[in-house]
């Protein structure tokens, strides 16, 4: 593990804490090892004070605010917003935009200005999914202390897994999603059954959809038994488990299941249901099943603020610890971010936590980065190689599920604190840079030079976190400014493809390479890198630095010296 070096700040309020100094801090381009210092403690500070560039994250907050306010569609994207992002130990930026509470019934009237209550900082949300994270870390815990493994049947807690297929499920295979379970209980608990014992009943009893281990399916089932596992062996309810083992503990007071009546002015309302009848859910939980099981269970239940995120998210990046309490050691903490579904490439997923997915991690995606959502609207996403957090909490349910998705929300946000994050040239004070978003094409191209032989090389510095494939830097070259054929390249950095190719994609290695290829011999040549993505997800973007291009040990060009030579569509000289 690194460890940093650090001084004692005093924060604004005059508590102690740990403030870094660490010379990645506010780098995209060298990514961290290891855990944060077990001392790390949150304070809020500001982008600046970790190296990191605002202009994207108030970008980001212009962004949430936009989607506040109705659309094309006559109504917004969701009623209200917190954010927060954190970066090594700093929390850079706190947002609240919108409403908590704004609607009057399921059409979508607007309360009285009088009776809405506004987004603030301390909003509770119901965190929805994002339950099954501590769902999972208890199940950890009891691991910790040797109950189980794992690799443990579920059968040797219930004795409903030990016939048939059922019988192979495993621990692992419910925190991972690959047991065979359908999606949700069939029928819905809430409508299918009479009382609680019998809806327990019901998730033992689950028939499966696939054969254990064959398939990746998210489902909610797994988590249910999760939690029943804990209860069975606790000998107490899961909430009382979550309390005593992990929120107490990080001091999460605003985290818990079925918030106090006091705290409900502070909730985010969710939706107007009309089956089940509950009208206007404030404080309740929305998830229907988890309602019917008294508001505690495995896969929901948990009401959260960004604060209390936050500090989950923090003794995760140090390892399982934070402000000398220990929820889990930092082997299991590691264990939790390996990727156990390598056979399900697009389904990376941690124990209970989900790994390396755009769709909601943007450009903070990596094999590494950990997260989850939430289908009322939440999101935490975990960088461990940056040390940072994004979170971004919605209503987006309220007044009504049906008004469409926040995904582009949650990218948006968690790409802002990618973006904010240097990477510094590897020649001179400045490289080309492209940040493009989604279906869009930027060329980098060079005046025309001449080659005698096919002795000319081109040689440059590349750092390339997209996508992936599908969001390729190709180096092309033209002997009459109008067709543009591949240069095959060889590359070398951590990370870099071997052999040669004739395109450049990156995901999560976070590292300048060195590429060189032949120039093709002409009386007039010229070159162009050419970044192109698709139309779904984008990494934090590519840089181009140090070109030269030379022949028998002369110069041709070199970029460093003349940058004039190039002409940038979609590209700019960035220090940064």
């Amino acid at each position: 593990m690194l460890a940093a070096l650090t001084t004692l700040t005093v924060s604004d309020s005059g508590a102690s804490a740990i403030t870094s100094h660490d010379p990645a801090a506010g780098r995209f381009d060298r990514p961290q090892h290891g855990f944060a210092p077990v001392w790390t403690t949150l304070r809020d500070g500001r982008p600046q004070d970790v190296g990191l560039d605002p202009a994207p994250i108030k970008a980001a907050e212009d962004f949430l605010a936009s989607w506040t306010k109705p659309d094309a569609s006559g109504h917004p994207h969701f009623s209200g917003a917190v954010g927060l992002l954190a970066h090594d130990g700093v929390v850079v930026d706190r947002y609240a935009v919108g409403g908590a509470l704004r609607y009057a019934d399921a059409a979508g009237t607007e309360l009285p200005a009088a009776q809405q209550v506004p987004m603030k900082n301390d909003t509770i949300f119901d965190m929805a999914s994002i339950s099954k994270l501590f769902t999972s870390i208890a199940v950890l815990q009891l691991i910790e202390r040797g109950q189980f493994t794992i690799d443990t049947p579920v059968s040797r807690f219930f004795p409903e897994f030990a016939t048939g297929d059922k019988a192979a499920i495993t621990v692992k295979m419910l925190l991972t999603h690959t047991s065979g379970f359908d999606a949700d209980p069939i029928p819905s608990l809430w409508a299918g059954y009479p009382d609680i014992p019998s809806r327990r009943q019901a998730v033992l009893d689950s028939p499966l959809k696939n054969k254990p281990g064959t398939t990746y399916l998210y489902s909610d089932i797994n988590l249910l038994t999760l939690g029943f596992i804990v209860e069975k062996l606790t000998g107490q309810s899961l909430d009382k488990v979550v309390h005593d083992r992990i929120t107490a503990p990080l001091d999460l007071a605003d985290t818990g299941y079925n918030p106090p009546a006091a705290k409900l002015s502070r909730i985010a309302a969710t939706e107007f249901e009309t089956n089940p009848p509950r009208g206007l859910v404030r404080g309740s939980v929305h998830d229907e099943n988890a309602w019917s099981l008294g508001g505690v269970a495995g896969h929901a239940g948990v009401f959260s603020t960004a604060s209390d995120l936050a500090t989950l998210a923090q003794a995760i990046l140090n390892g399982g610890s934070y402000r000398g309490h220990r929820i889990l050691r930092p082997e299991t903490v590691r264990q939790l971010l390996t990727n156990y579904n390598q056979q399900f490439p697009d389904d990376a997923h941690g124990l209970g936590f989900e790994l390396d997915q755009p769709w909601y991690m943007g450009a903070l995606a990596s094999p590494v980065t950990a997260g989850h959502t939430g289908y009322t609207g939440t999101t935490l996403v975990i960088d461990p190689e940056s040390r940072s957090v994004a979170i971004l909490l919605t209503n987006r349910v309220h007044p009504s599920r049906n008004w469409g998705s926040i995904n582009t929300a949650r990218q948006v946000w968690a790409t802002s604190l990618a973006r904010a994050m240097a990477v510094r040239p590897v020649a001179g004070k400045d490289a080309w840079t492209s940040t493009l978003g989604n279906a869009a094409v930027a060329t980098l191209s060079t005046r025309a030079f001449t080659t005698h032989s096919d002795q000319a090389r081109v040689s440059f510095a590349a750092f390339v976190d997209t996508e992936g494939s599908s969001d390729p830097l190709q180096l092309q070259a033209s002997t009459d400014g109008v067709n543009w054929q591949p240069i095959a390249l060889s590359v070398s950095g951590p990370g870099a493809p071997s052999g040669t190719v004739t395109s450049l994609s990156g995901h999560g290695h976070r590292a300048w390479w060195r590429a060189v290829g032949a120039v093709p011999q002409g009386a007039s040549v010229s070159l162009r890198w050419r970044y192109s993505t698709d139309p779904s997800y984008t990494g934090r973007g590519v840089s181009v630095d140090g070109v030269k291009v030379t022949e028998s040990g002369r110069s041709l060009l070199d970029g460093e010296r003349d940058p004039a030579i190039f002409v940038a569509e979609g590209w700019q000289l960035s220090s940064r």
